[in-house]
């Protein structure tokens, strides 16, 4: 085993822990929890190991960087999340190689996205980023959409051909009433799904929870769990 794959297998083991002990915890089974592994400024060689690792979802915020390493890792099966903030000229790259968008918060996107999944022939999955910082009518400081403006991007997605409605996705966020209150940012976006899922059922995703707050995400009922530097590392600086 090389150095670096020892160093992803130690990594992995300690995150896997800590989502297993959350899990307990809360009383939920450990299947519930999805681990995707955020792989942004990291090479393709990195996704590679994490895959032989049983790593099968992985996630990338930036198309130029995304897009090459997606390509690159084209013959493994993978599920790629794009979780950055998306503008509409990177839509056509990004439904190219990503399965699930987790950062919807615009009409102009979702239309956007549906003329290049059924371009592409693809079936695309959505998740609504709700921006708990966002006051109504406005996008958060982090991308995302106010909470009551999830209702409509929902019923938008849900008509939009090549689109499939997934769920909610946040970022706890770093000012406003939730600041430093990641647990309760998490129960407030699951009271938006419960929400959500009586208009749209199937919309059962909750993706909510980084490196430093994935207990209180699984505390609080999330579905899945963006994890970078406590798997890969601190990220080199962007020069």
């Amino acid at each position: 085993m090389t150095d670096r794959k020892a160093e992803l297998a130690a990594n992995l083991a300690r995150v896997e822990e800590r989502i297993a002990a959350s899990c307990a915890a809360a009383g939920r089974p450990r299947e519930d929890v999805t681990l995707v592994v955020v792989t942004k400024t990291y090479p393709a060689s990195d996704v590679r190991i994490l895959r032989e690792l049983g790593v099968r979802h992985v996630a990338e915020n930036r198309d130029q960087d995304a897009a090459p390493k997606a390509a690159a890792c084209a013959d493994l099966s993978l599920a790629w999340h794009f979780v950055g903030q998306l503008q509409t000229n990177k839509v056509r790259s990004v439904t190219s190689y990503a399965d699930i968008v987790q950062s919807v918060d615009r009409p102009k996107l979702v239309t956007a996205l549906s003329a290049a999944a059924v371009r592409g022939e693809r079936e695309l999955g959505c998740l609504i980023q709700v921006a708990l910082d966002a006051e109504s009518g406005e996008r958060g400081e982090r991308g995302g959409v106010a909470p009551d403006g999830v209702e409509e991007l929902a019923d938008a997605i849900a008509g939009a051909p090549g689109l499939r409605l997934g769920g909610l996705m946040t970022v706890a966020p770093l000012a406003g009433e939730y600041a430093g209150r990641q647990r309760a940012a998490f129960e407030r976006l699951m009271e938006i799904s419960s929400r959500l899922r009586s208009a749209h059922p199937a919309a059962n995703m909750v993706s909510a929870g980084m490196s430093g707050d994935l207990e209180d995400a699984v505390a609080a009922g999330a579905t899945h769990v963006r994890v970078g530097t406590a798997v890969l590392g601190v990220r080199p600086r962007l020069g």
